[in-house]
């Protein structure tokens, strides 16, 4: 049940007063805000108190999470479902030392094909379609678009959607004489990836490229199947089976990245990323920004029945954080049932949407001010301009930033119910000193451990997904004619109606 709706509009009766929190607690901006690897985080304008977090970061919930944080660090099993590691950190030199080792082998495998790119051992390249789904795309796309705007070396297009109006769109400023295409999957059997990678070949060989398979290079776990693909096993870039998909960028999944920005550039983002797993490791619990925003996640989640959360980036850079974030967020924290399949009884991740400001002031934050929901929002902006434009163009887009959360807290009171602002309403932000690789790197490894840390407060598995999968089975399912019948009768209409 719902908590009931009271007079500021909002679904907690509980919810204690932002602006008194402030009043009774001067120091409250110092105590909940963090600097980390060029990065602010502020946690204060949310209603976590000295009491709540006592009780939801309780010495209970601090010694399970410092023991899984414990094991994720040091490459032990951390997905129980599966039997494996999670070992996306080692690929940023934390973990065994054997991972460490090889994904520094790795890295230098992948630093080797971009000097040889580069050197003209195939010839003059333009460009890289990269063709991958989920986290195979999401990541290399985000890195890409954040950082190469100003200076990209290749042309990338990113391919994951099957639509085939994806694929015309994908290649329709990229030149086939020129380029290659990067096919990442972890198995090599992703259905998506696979039929795109067919149409990559048809599509250069109606253009005339004599050997279109001599233009391929696979991204995988599953260097075998890239190989029995017919791609040489010189152009295959191996990631380990324990890098998660929605964890891979820091693997060979970022090459389209290293190729684009440069290997100086994708290893100052790992730097960035081992910052941050420094701070989660060294930090005390009250000052580990992880766990705070973790803490407040939950407080939101479980106390004050917020299904939602809302993530703006005042950037234009980041338009792609929030698509990247909900992969992250959702496939990992959508489940319920504990690690020991029992029952989840607590609302597990929150949903996750949100967009790019200013824009989105003009769209949903009429809903954010006086709707009836009790939605946390969280702003991520950027303290240092770099565009062309006059420099109060960035000026007034921080200060938007800024005001929207202001705003949300104070209120506003009115005579006239319908221009009232209730108030009272939490916001976060996160402020970069200025967006490169380093802060990059740091800002995505925060909410790799965000997840991770409320994951572990859930008692939950953050590292399976296998509520992907039924709807994959029942796609081929519908496609065999024989096993139509067992469908219900508005599939099978459907099915009809679209003539397959």
């Amino acid at each position: 049940m719902s908590p009931p709706i009271t007079e500021s509009g909002i679904g907690a009766a509980d919810l204690p007063s932002l602006n008194n929190l402030f009043a009774d607690h001067p120091d409250r901006t110092s105590r909940l805000s963090v600097a980390v690897a060029g990065l602010t985080f502020d946690w204060s304008k949310t209603h976590l108190t000295p009491d709540l977090l006592t009780d939801s970061m309780g010495q209970a919930g601090r010694s399970t999470y410092r023991d899984a944080l414990g094991r994720l660090l040091a490459g032990e099993v951390v997905n129980p479902t599966e039997g494996r590691a999670a070992e996306h950190l080692a690929e940023r030199g934390s973990g065994s030392d054997d991972s460490v080792a090889l994904a520094a082998h790795r890295r230098q495998r992948m630093r080797g094909l971009v000097d040889a790119i580069e050197a003209g051992a195939f010839g003059d390249v333009t460009g890289v379609l990269h063709i991958g789904i989920g986290g195979s795309a999401l990541g290399p796309q985000l890195l890409v678009d954040a950082l190469g705007r100003r200076e990209r070396r290749y042309k990338v297009a990113v391919l994951s959607n099957i639509d085939g109006q994806a694929f015309d769109a994908a290649v329709a400023e990229l030149d086939p004489a020129t380029t290659l295409v990067a096919i990442a999957s972890k198995t090599f059997t992703t259905a998506e990836t696979l039929r795109n990678a067919e149409a990559a070949l048809a599509w250069l060989g109606e253009h005339g490229v004599g050997d279109p398979y001599g233009r391929l290079i696979a991204i995988t776990a599953a260097p075998e199947r890239a190989v029995e693909f017919g791609i040489d096993e010189t152009r295959v870039l191996p990631f380990a089976e324990s890098v998660g998909g929605r964890y891979s960028l820091w693997s060979a999944i970022g090459f389209p990245a290293a190729l684009a920005l440069g290997v100086t550039a994708f290893d100052e983002l790992l730097e960035g990323a081992a910052a941050m797993d420094d701070h989660v490791r060294t930090s005390p619990p009250e000052r580990n920004v992880a766990l705070l925003a973790a803490t407040a996640d939950r407080l939101y989640a479980e106390r004050f029945g917020a299904s939602t959360r809302a993530v703006f980036a005042y950037e234009e850079r980041l338009r792609l954080l929030v698509p990247y974030l909900q992969q992250l967020i959702m496939e990992s924290n959508g489940k319920s049932v504990r690690v020991d399949g029992s029952p989840l009884d607590v609302p597990s991740s929150a949903i996750v949407w949100g967009g790019t400001g200013t824009d989105a002031q003009h769209a949903v934050f009429q809903l954010l001010h006086q709707g009836t929901h009790l939605v946390p929002v969280e702003f991520v902006a950027v303290a240092e301009g770099d565009d062309d434009q006059d420099p109060q163009h960035h000026r007034e887009l921080l200060l938007n930033a800024f005001a929207q959360g202001a705003a949300l807290m104070a209120g506003k009171d009115s005579d006239d119910p319908h221009r009232r602002y209730p108030g009272n309403r939490p916001s976060a932000t996160i402020l970069l000193d200025r967006l490169d690789a380093r802060t990059l790197g740091a800002l995505i490894a925060f909410y790799e451990h965000r997840t991770f840390a409320e994951a572990a407060l859930l008692g939950i598995n953050p590292f399976d997904q296998f509520g992907v999968e039924l709807g994959k089975s029942i796609a081929r399912a519908i496609d065999d004619p024989t096993q139509r019948d067992s469908f219900d009768p508005s599939t099978r209409a459907l099915i009809e109606k679209a003539g397959l």
